[in-house]
């Protein structure tokens, strides 16, 4: 089982995400566990205060770092599924047993973090657990990137309110790659990115839709032909739509003798 400890000011934008599908699943089939902890429950004072201007001015807020510390700390003392249990309103909550933390990876999700690619989705499923916290408004306290966190993802060039999103994205990503999440366990190394390209088009019932077949080889019986077809299918999408994952991509000498062809092709016709 594989254990997801969430850090979060909004916990119920969770809810719906985990309460459907493949996430539903997996968390009834003990595949996964999930823990959200309300980074409020561990702020100091009446008013749980988590954010606070910044030094040197500017505009919005920035998360307070106590908070996050005190939450961190505290939750991966512990083992697997403990949550905070409450407080009286004018104390934090204790700081927990003196134990050694878990050696979970502690990721902040931020803009400034490395992109998230399904490399590492799979770098990370080889984790029994993992600890993700949600950025908010301007971003965190500095010193919780130099003094408590161990990484640091984004999900690309863009902006979006806050970490939840992007937590669970790699909640899900993960989940699809750990043994008994999906139907078939061959899905997820299949799909686009898994093998280093675009997926293959795929097709289903009825074999005739608006004029348009299913390709006679996909019926064909022969699961060698049918194999290289996708393969062939997938690079040409990844030729035509993201050349850049080529470049990294394993490549036999079939498929390079493939994507040779592509570019005669394609030189053919510009000529």
């Amino acid at each position: 089982m594989t254990h997801f400890d969430i850090f979060t000011l909004f916990p119920g934008m969770f809810g719906g995400f985990l309460g459907d599908s493949i996430l539903k699943r997996a968390l009834e089939g003990g595949v996964i566990s999930v823990a959200l902890h309300n980074i409020r429950d561990y702020a100091e004072g009446r008013h749980r205060v988590t954010d606070d201007t910044p030094y040197g001015g500017g505009g919005g807020m920035v998360m307070k770092p106590e908070p996050i510390f005190r939450a961190v700390e505290t939750v991966l003392r512990h083992e697997p599924g403990w949550t905070f249990g409450g407080a009286p309103a004018d104390e934090p909550p204790a700081d927990g047993e003196p134990r050694p933390l878990s050696d979970a990876p502690i990721i902040l999700l931020s803009p400034q973090g490395r992109t998230f690619t399904q490399a590492v989705a799979e770098e990370l499923a080889a984790h029994a657990r993992l600890a993700l916290i949600c950025g908010r408004y301007e971003g965190v306290d500095e010193r919780v990137r130099t003094g408590l966190i161990t990484d640091e993802i984004s999900l690309g060039d863009f902006v979006i309110s806050g970490g939840e999103l992007a937590a669970a994205i790699i909640v899900d990503a993960v989940t699809r790659l750990l043994p008994g999440a999906l139907g078939c366990e061959a899905g997820a190394y299949e799909d686009s990115f898994a093998t280093g390209l675009l997926e293959y088009p795929q097709y289903t019932r009825p074999a005739v839709y608006r004029a348009e077949g299913v390709p006679e080889i996909l019926s064909s019986g022969d699961h060698a032909k049918v194999a290289r077809w996708r393969r062939e299918q997938a690079l040409r999408r990844t030729w035509e739509r993201r050349p850049d994952l080529l470049d990294s991509a394993p490549l036999s000498a079939a498929d390079r003798a493939f994507l040779a062809r592509l570019e005669a092709e394609a030189d053919e016709k510009g000529s």
